[in-house]
């Protein structure tokens, strides 16, 4: 334990990189915004609290009555992107790990954004040491050095995007005033005090990725940290720009708001695919008519996806701001030429159905899907950097969004294995350090490890009908997940199978929903 100042306590394992990273002046900053903005994050945690009471009550989302005027003023616009983060074609993600950092800003993407949320397991030693990497990677000296080969940045890189943690996380290894600190504000709070300004010296700026949103008012809570914090750095307001991942269905009705809220330093709008389909299923988890088939057949063809995502282009370019469409998350297949084959024609269907619907970029997981998407967005594109003059003609209306009857859909046994064998294989990675997973040729992360165990949940609790008759029990559960533990304890020994179970089970059989499997599992977390 070590004390920082009055109230500041940091109770946390030696890391090499802290004393570049973990600096009095820059722990101070962090305590600043903390002890500003804190209690205005909690007051907003209890709104959702609140919220999905009403829901779990009848209360139906909407478009927000008191708002209408905002929507329908066709004259604003949120500030013209900086020029490079103004071409968003293609854009990789992964987490904040340094050899990572290294193959995405060299992947030949535009934009590149290291992840300290979903695709990190946020133990202390990858949190500290992936804000060292950012620290290197913007003086363009990051290297990594292994027996293999050295891992050092091309002269020329993408642009760098961070994404911090969400507003409902926080880091107890940090203790201000007896409270553990907001992990957003820590995530972002020392991503900006070492780079903030040596990023505008070099001709770009602090973009950023903000997550999980529910409201316009959890983005007016970023804006107003962005203005304390540019004016306690010394750095032009407006300097920093952030994108928001639309991810969820809260959110998805306030879309022009959050825009609005954000409007001197919005750089977009994302389609955060994954985490949407997942909070769809836990904020509407009372309702059985919601109950949605295996997961493979939630695609973004289907009514309710496409709706979502040609509103979110719609709003976007309304306001002058980027579209991005959702994650590709397929990892080719080097020793199954006709299982790559056949995914990479999937991802070209659905980056073709992006780019037609006027999304100015999207997003992959693996630098080999780079040149086939670029291919797909050049060819819509051309040399202008975006397509904001686009607008899909389609009226989307809540029920648009709210009806998510899928046309064929089935639950399957085979779903319910696939669900398990995901959640289980990400626990017990993500236990031990890894939040970015290779499961069967997709890169799974906490969003679709969040899909798998609430769907079981959902399937459980409304006893959901299977394919062939049966229904979903607490017992079936059990016999799959038994099952299912055979095959992936006998091909990934090395895992914490045993405490990746009992955290499924806690998840998937409680009486409640847990709102964030990281929530729980952050107690078992390695150091």
């Amino acid at each position: 334990m070590i004390e920082l100042g009055r109230g500041v306590v940091l109770t946390a394992p030696a890391n090499p990189h802290a004393p570049e990273v973990l600096t009095r002046d820059a722990l101070a900053f962090v305590t600043s915004l903390h002890r500003s903005f804190n209690r205005q994050r909690e007051r907003l945690l209890a709104d959702r609290a609140e919220r999905q009471l009403r829901i779990d009550s009848g209360e139906t989302p909407e478009f927000l009555p008191e708002t209408a005027d905002l929507r329908n003023d066709s004259d604003w616009q949120v500030v013209p992107a900086p020029s490079d983060l103004n071409d968003r074609r293609v854009e990789i993600t992964g987490p904040a790990e340094p050899k990572m950092m290294v193959n995405g800003l060299n992947s030949g993407a535009r934009v590149f954004m290291a992840d300290f949320e979903d695709a990190l397991s946020p133990t202390w030693d990858n949190l500290v040491t992936g804000q060292w990497a950012v620290r290197e990677a913007v003086r363009r000296q990051l290297t990594i050095q292994t027996d293999a080969r050295t891992y050092t940045l091309n002269p020329s890189i993408a642009t760098l995007v961070i994404r911090p943690r969400g507003w409902h996380l926080t880091d107890p290894r940090l203790q201000i005033d007896g409270q553990p600190v907001s992990a957003s504000l820590l995530d972002f709070g020392l991503f900006l005090f070492h780079n903030g300004r040596e990023l505008l010296n070099r001709g770009s700026g602090p973009y950023l990725y903000l997550p999980k949103l529910e409201s316009r008012l959890e983005a007016r809570l970023w804006n107003d940290v962005f203005v304390a914090a540019q004016a306690a750095l010394d750095i032009p307001r407006g300097t920093i720009r952030a994108t928001v991942l639309i991810e969820t269905i809260l959110a998805a009705f306030e879309m022009d708001e959050i825009l609005w809220e954000l409007r001197e330093h919005a750089a977009g709008l994302n389609a955060g695919r994954w985490d949407y389909i997942f909070s769809l299923i836990k904020k509407l988890r009372t309702r059985p008519e919601v109950i949605m088939p295996d997961r493979a057949q939630v695609t973004m063809a289907v009514p309710f996806m496409r709706a979502y995502q040609q509103l979110l282009v719609q709003t976007c370019h309304r306001r002058g701001a980027h579209a991005i469409g959702g994650m590709s998350a397929f990892i080719p297949n080097r020793r199954e030429p006709e299982v790559t084959a056949r995914a990479i024609e999937q991802v070209r269907v659905d980056k073709l159905r992006e780019a037609g619907d006027g999304s100015d970029g999207s997003w992959v997981a693996h630098p080999d899907l780079v040149p086939v998407v670029t291919e797909i967005f050049d060819a819509v594109l051309g040399a202008r950097p975006h397509q904001k003059d686009r607008y899909p003609d389609a009226v989307i209306q809540a029920d648009d969004l709210l009806t998510t009857a899928v046309l064929g859909g089935r639950v399957t046994e085979a779903g319910v294995r696939t669900n398990v064998e995901v959640a289980l294989h990400y626990l017990a990675a993500w236990l031990g350090g890894n939040g970015a997973v290779a499961i069967h040729d997709l890169m799974e992360d906490a969003a679709t490890a969040e899909i798998s165990r609430a769907q079981l949940w959902q399937w459980r609790t409304h006893a959901a009908p299977l394919s062939d008759g049966r229904h979903v029990t607490a017992d079936l559960y059990c016999q799959v997940r038994d099952q299912v533990l055979i095959d992936l304890t006998a091909r990934v020994p090395n895992l914490r199978w045993a405490d990746a179970t009992d955290l499924l089970d806690q998840l998937v059989l409680a009486d409640t929903f847990a709102e964030f499997l990281t929530i729980p599992a952050a107690s078992q977390l390695q150091a």
